[in-house]
């Protein structure tokens, strides 16, 4: 089996404009406002949730000690704010099918 490269931007504004019957121009500033909604709503303690694929959310991960591989030597890490995704069952089952 062959590895396939994923879509580019404008592969994904095609097939999106082509799959909803709108121009190119159309496609890429709903993708746009999507990706601004995403970030603005990440922010926000709920998180931004697309249903059916998933949920972006931002967390607190705490200090904790770390190893730096070249020297062996321990290290702090500090408390940082990450941002997750977090799959969907339906989009996880979609791609992986579940075990019987």
């Amino acid at each position: 089996m062959a590895k396939t490269l994923p879509k580019t931007k404008a592969q994904i504004i095609a097939a999106l404009a082509e799959e909803a019957k709108i121009t190119k121009a159309q496609s890429k500033i709903v993708m746009e406002k999507l990706v601004a909604l995403a970030c603005d709503g990440s922010k926000r303690e709920g998180g931004f949730t697309i249903p059916g694929l998933g949920k972006l959310v931002l967390e607190q991960r705490k200090a904790r000690m770390g190893r730096n591989p070249a020297t062996g030597e321990s290290i702090k890490i500090p408390a940082k704010k990450v941002l997750k995704f977090r799959i969907s069952k339906a989009a996880k089952d979609a791609v992986v099918p579940p075990k019987k």
